[in-house]
């Protein structure tokens, strides 16, 4: 029988395509190649949706996008959505496709860090803002130390969006993903030996990172919400093809970053590393993922990321329909 999506485009698309508008976190890159694999290779064409990617970037806000209407749905990470839901955004996470947090920071070997519990104190550390420093704030609070820049804590850098604070000697220790800015920095000339990872997973204070969210009066909508349940079940068949087809996804990617600023090799790697992350994740949102994320960022000592637990923040109404 024919899917109503391939009669409405045998009849001169006499049944339009339902559109639907995604805000990235970040740049084009392959941190999102799900989407536009799902986009390129007609997936969201099988589901009747016309598809927009809106690129993000340093100035754009993706909780900021949603609010004012611009996007429909918003890759974003956990902590900035709970952050903008205590202050009166109603941002519900309705997919979860990472599974795991590519965050860590990575120090020069050279400024003898070896413990964050030990080593810290007294350092300067590079930290992104613009919501990316909740989880790092936690962590320092896990550890006891202030981020004021006194004697007994540590000096916080605000870093911009490149490497160059670690290679100029600015700092001890760069914010870095996994899978970009750590090889931004191998790239640069240092050595895997000349350098010490510590991954935010690892020390027990890994946040959510790249959810899919939306707004609670969407959800209220059937229709809209029926379209969401489209857009989910397309997405992850999107990002399993991007896992199992790094190259291809890298190049997709690549064909759609209108910048011109992306490389093919740095692409690929990024999409091996990102491949991992995804890992495992048919997109539901495991709740204990969840409640890990919220209890890192609630242990926040006298200045906490949120002063209480969410209530309504995730819903599997979509996942549940989506990838059954």
């Amino acid at each position: 029988m024919m899917s109503a999506a391939a009669f409405g485009l045998m009849s001169g698309g006499a049944w339009a395509a339902d559109p639907l508008t995604l805000q990235l976190k970040w740049v084009t890159q392959a941190q999102f190649a799900g989407y536009y694999v799902a986009k390129d290779k007609g997936f969201y064409d099988e589901e009747n949706l016309d598809v927009t990617i809106k690129p993000g970037g340093p100035d754009i806000a993706p909780t900021q996008v949603l609010a004012g209407g611009g996007a429909d749905v918003t890759v974003e990470w956990m902590p900035a959505a709970l952050a903008a839901r205590e202050k009166g955004l109603p941002i519900v996470n309705i997919a979860q496709p990472f599974k795991s947090s590519g965050m860590m920071l990575t120090c020069l070997k050279e400024s003898g860090i070896t413990d964050p519990k030990t080593d810290f104190k007294g350092k300067t550390l590079g930290v992104w803002f613009f919501g990316n420093e909740y989880p790092f704030l936690s962590w320092m609070n896990h550890l006891g130390l202030k981020t004021d820049g006194g004697p007994e804590g540590v000096t916080v850098l605000k870093q911009g969006f490149n490497v160059d604070p670690l290679l100029q000697k600015q700092a001890a220790c760069i914010s870095t993903m996994t899978y970009n800015e750590y090889g931004q920095v191998l790239d640069a000339g240092l050595k895997p030996e000349d350098l010490v990872t510590f991954k935010y997973e690892d020390q027990g204070v890994a946040t959510l990172e790249d959810g899919l969210y939306t707004l609670e009066e969407k959800l209220k909508d059937p229709a809209m919400e029926d379209k969401l349940v489209r857009f989910v079940r397309a997405s992850m068949k999107g990002w399993k093809y991007a896992e199992e087809h790094p190259e291809e996804a890298a190049a997709i990617v690549l064909e759609n970053d209108e910048t011109g600023a992306q490389t093919e090799a740095h692409q690929v790697r990024m999409m091996q590393e990102v491949a991992k992350l995804t890992a495992g994740s048919n997109g539901a949102l495991d709740p204990a993922d969840a409640e890990r994320t919220v209890q890192t960022l609630l242990s926040g000592g006298s200045d906490p990321v949120i002063s209480k637990a969410p209530e309504g923040a995730w819903t599997s109404a979509i996942t549940d329909k989506a990838v059954k």
